[in-house]
């Protein structure tokens, strides 16, 4: 069977990424609750710093987020929300005019980072939380990464069962883009997620890793988010999630392999090199 085609750019607003390569979405946290850095950068001013650093190290894009997603996790105000990353994304645009993303589930803090200068934006809900996000995103013009999740973060990991686990993923980001494109957003400015970790066991993550060629299918840039996750913890027995790293380059590679285009890390330098090298040994060719 012929592989589906994969898409060789992502619009934004007043951007486009270009997919020829493998594409690093850098993270930057701006909560004092993430499993990974939580309280690192919740100052504007370190938060500012870090997003410039990880440009220097050669990410693509940064992806803001304001309110902690990790298994667990309690809700906040759109307010609160907007007081954490409005700053950061105002200043970083002094700065610089490099792609930014808004990772948020509520349309009134996705309207407003645009409005401050993001290009896309992360619903890890897959518009399936904030029945005004297809709208906004539509209106704005913005990019938009749509993600599989099952559940709120606070009860998410509370059932991990499904009956054939990637058609169901399949199945649930096919409706997240019908939602999207009926709302009048472009194809070419859409991207999925399977979700690992967001309502999946670890067998489960694992499950998704060995079939993420499957997600071709939805015509769609893939953006994958493994860094650091609990199932590499796992299966290293290591539970510090800063000792990861080998794991997380470990799925990269493995995500390259499978054709994947995009992939939201922690730890940008190494993870450019190990999707770079993984994408020569696939292409049979230098980047």
């Amino acid at each position: 069977m012929t592989a589906p085609p994969v898409a060789l750019r992502l619009k934004g607003r007043d951007s486009c990424l270009d997919l020829r390569l493998p594409v690093l979405m850098g993270i930057l946290n701006v909560t004092p609750d993430s499993f990974s850095d939580g309280g690192r950068f919740i100052e504007s001013e370190n938060a500012v710093r870090h997003g410039l650093t990880l440009f220097a190290e050669g990410a693509d894009l940064l992806d803001i987020g304001g309110e902690s997603t990790r298994p667990g996790a309690p809700a906040i105000s759109a307010d609160e929300e907007l007081s954490r990353v409005i700053p950061v994304i105002e200043a970083l645009r002094r700065e610089t005019d490099r792609p930014l993303s808004i990772d948020t589930t509520k349309a009134v803090v996705a309207r407003e980072a645009v409005a401050a200068g993001v290009n896309f934006i992360n619903d890890i809900s897959g518009l399936t939380f904030d029945s005004d996000m297809a709208r906004v995103a539509a209106e704005s013009g913005a990019g938009l990464f749509l993600m599989h999740t099952r559940g709120r973060p606070e009860v998410m990991q509370q059932d991990t069962r499904y009956g054939q686990l990637v058609d169901e993923v399949l199945a649930a980001l096919q409706e997240s883009l019908a939602t999207a494109l009926a709302a009048g957003i472009e194809l070419e400015c859409l991207a999925v997620d399977p979700g690992i970790g967001f309502g999946k066991s670890p067998q489960g993550n694992l499950e998704l890793l060995h079939h993420l060629e499957d997600l071709h299918q939805l015509g769609c840039p893939i953006l994958l988010g493994t860094s650091r996750k609990s199932f590499i913890g796992k299966i290293l027995q290591q539970d510090d999630p800063g000792r990861r790293l080998a794991g997380t380059l470990a799925t990269i590679a493995l995500g390259v392999q499978q054709r994947v285009q995009l992939f939201r890390v922690h730890d940008v330098r190494p993870a450019r090199e190990a999707a770079l090298v993984a994408w020569s040994i696939r292409e049979q060719q230098f980047p």
